[in-house]
């Protein structure tokens, strides 16, 4: 199986747990909070497991040890975040669609146009053109989440869909810098065709803090 048909079962997988979630949601089981909480989780041992593997001369290099535990802090943040933000699981659900539309239009896109780079030196298949349209699609996708629940158009929606898109694609690039510095392609391959657990949610990594922070 290609890499890109491993790609895309993984994502239908993923899609159909959190669909799955909804559902028992529905019947009152807290289970979109329960499976955030299980992520971020995932995301914290990752984390550890890299650096216990990075060679002891690179962490020292250039204050990496710095840099990683300092990420390694912010994935507690981002913990404290969900478990909060969980709370309300229609916000998790929106933070799912409107990223998993973003990293999904600005990858096609990306590949399909071309195009000059965003930073070629973090992350070679990036562009500007993947970027812009990783963006309409996430908001596209939070416009319709509004629609298809209240028949009614929100235009904050189209506000969050943009800042959500937007910090998701540089929560990416911060994952690849941090991948850059570890010497290293993926945090993990636990998900075929996508790397680890941060590579996949690493669209988390700033619109999870941010929503909390709104909530407060």
């Amino acid at each position: 199986m290609s890499n890109t048909n491993k790609r895309v079962l993984v994502g239908v997988i993923m899609a159909l747990i959190a669909v799955g979630a909804g559902v028992l949601e529905y019947f009152g089981i807290s289970a979109v909070r329960y499976l955030g909480l299980a992520v971020v989780v995932l995301m914290i041992i990752e984390m550890i497991k890299c650096i216990c593997q990075t060679k002891k001369s690179l962490l020292l290099k250039d204050k990496n040890w710095l840099i990683f535990g300092g990420f390694l802090a912010w994935l507690f943040v981002m913990l404290a975040a969900v478990n909060v933000v969980g709370n309300r699981p229609w916000i998790i659900l929106l933070l799912l669609l409107i990223i998993s539309f973003a990293d999904i239009g600005a990858w096609f896109f990306g590949r399909l146009l071309g195009g000059d780079k965003m930073w070629e030196r973090l992350s070679a298949g990036k562009t500007w053109a993947g970027q812009i349209a990783g963006i309409l699609c996430g908001t596209f996708a939070s416009i319709m989440y509004g629609l298809l629940g209240t028949d009614i158009f929100m235009p904050q929606l189209m506000w969050i869909g943009i800042s959500l898109s937007l910090l998701s694609q540089y929560g990416d690039l911060t994952a690849s810098w941090i991948k850059r510095r570890m010497g290293i392609k993926d945090f993990g391959n636990i998900l075929p065709g996508h790397g680890g657990i941060i590579d996949r949610f690493d669209g988390w990594i700033y619109t999870l803090p941010l929503v909390w922070l709104v909530m407060l």
